[in-house]
């Protein structure tokens, strides 16, 4: 079962991983992981399938991703271990759950990886329009791979910095934009009004099956958020310092989402925004802001690398989580001087790479088809996490249950109603045919996951290092 902190290592040994993460670098990380290629890219895609409705979209998938991380908190809380969500699929299901969740999460950041890079070559291209998509998305992998092979601690700064840039940036396009809509600024004092909102179509101009088909790009851009459970098993005090954050964290993206969707969609008409690269940069440029345009795409950029380190730094660490438990080859054990798993992050950058090269043969739908194939992935982790929580529940008294600290919200309707809502975005996916490949990429690597769990003999035993002590 995939364990990433365990009591029995020695973490003062110059070979074992360094616990240097403060809280506000996974709060950071977290926030920032969440705030890339879904809000600055993704959202063109989804603005054009839905319309200004896609506002209803970002809406509905939050609350779900509230659910989702309310569950995975209430059994953070009263259980705070190494491995979170995978430890708790191994606990209250099995063994197989938990190796699932833990590979699967795996592969789900690999893709994050190739996602962002590929944002990273779509937004460079409004610099350098000669240069080939795939340079920029390979050399950034290349790059954000180098970066992981330094300590954890500068490792936590580069992050929260660069995360911060684009939070700050967010909320400074925020404000701008509020400006321009209610007082005219940069445009001669005119305020434009919010009637783009339903002046080319109406507030559905696709209908309805527009709008549901674009709620599959909407929550890929919440996927990931459960990535704040993994410090569960590093946080001091966490019956407080848990719900704090996960409380503070959706609250944060609904309004970084809300606003800043709907300064694009007020200024800018719907049917316009999915011809262009990031819908920020298309703000700006319709203003003619041309130098903040080009700021705006710094920012982007920057935000898409930040994710993509932080999803090269949680696939190593999960890498080297299952091979301690011998669910990953051994290799993935050795750390460097600097507590790095350099095997784990070498090898999840290597796979990775693979998929950045979608970007040399299919430029034009190399985004679409990676993030289809993420959010397929982390749907999945995602109904790991509610029906996980659903058994712990049953696992418990009504005394201790009544006596939970930080419970689920609305449990549990709240649990059962989100399970079909993500169950019916998966149909979504299966159906339309630009993703049915997250399908065709999420399921082979499921049944391939199971195989090897029973080839190889996996299911005869309970590899937790807490039992070798």
């Amino acid at each position: 079962m995939l364990n990433q902190v365990d009591t029995s290592v020695e973490y003062s040994d110059q070979h074992s991983l360094k616990r240097h993460l403060k809280a506000r670098h996974i709060r950071l990380m977290a926030l920032g992981s969440t705030i890339g290629v879904g809000l600055f890219l993704g959202s063109g895609t989804a603005i054009s399938q839905a319309g200004p409705a896609i506002l209803l979209g970002y809406l509905l998938s939050g609350i779900i991703a509230f659910i989702v991380l309310r569950a995975l908190g209430e059994m953070a809380v009263y259980n705070p271990v190494a491995g979170s969500f995978a430890q708790y699929a191994h606990d209250y299901v099995g063994p197989l759950a938990g190796y699932l969740v833990g590979w699967g999460y795996w592969f789900y950041w690999v893709i994050v990886g190739v996602a962002e890079v590929t944002a990273v070559g779509i937004y460079m291209g409004l610099w350098f329009p000669d240069v080939p998509q795939w340079i920029w998305a390979v050399g950034s992998l290349i790059l954000m791979g180098g970066l992981n092979f330094i300590a954890v601690r500068l490792f936590g700064e580069f992050e929260f910095w660069f995360a911060l840039i684009k939070v700050v940036a967010i909320i400074a396009m925020i404000g701008i934009g509020l400006g321009v809509i209610f007082f005219g600024l940069g445009n001669q004092g005119v305020p434009l009004g919010i009637s783009n909102l339903w002046s080319h179509g109406g507030f559905f101009p696709t209908g309805l099956s527009g709008f549901l088909l674009s709620l599959q790009m909407a929550i890929f851009a919440y996927v990931g958020i459960e990535m704040i459970g993994l410090s569960a098993g590093e946080t001091e005090n966490p019956e407080k310092t848990i719900p704090i954050a996960i409380d503070s964290l959706i609250v944060r993206i609904l309004v970084f989402y809300g606003g800043a969707l709907f300064v694009i969609l007020s200024i800018y008409p719907w049917n316009e925004v999915g011809q262009v690269g990031s819908p920020f940069v298309a703000m700006f440029e319709k203003l003619g802001l041309r130098e903040a345009a080009g700021i705006v795409n710094f920012v982007v950029v920057t935000a898409a690398l930040s994710s993509c380190n932080a999803g090269i730094f949680s696939g190593g660490r999960l890498l080297y989580g299952l091979s301690l438990n011998a669910y990953a080859p051994a290799a993935m054990k050795k750390i460097s001087r600097s507590g790095v798993p350099f095997v784990a992050i070498l090898t999840t950058v290597s796979i990775a790479s693979f998929g950045a090269f979608l970007n040399y043969f299919v430029p034009d739908e190399a985004f679409l088809l990676v993030t289809s194939a993420v959010t397929f992935i982390g749907l999945m982790v995602w109904v790991a996490i509610l029906s996980t929580q659903l058994m712990f529940r049953k696992k418990l008294s009504k005394e201790v249950t009544t006596s939970l600290q930080y419970k689920s919200f609305l449990w549990p309707y709240g649990s059962w109603a989100a399970l079909l809502l993500i169950a019916f975005v998966l149909v979504l996916l299966a159906i339309q045919e630009q993703t049915r490949v997250g399908v065709y990429v999420g399921i082979p690597i499921l049944l391939t996951l199971i195989s090897v769990f029973y080839l190889f003999g996996l299911h005869r035993q309970d590899n937790r290092q807490g039992e070798k002590k």
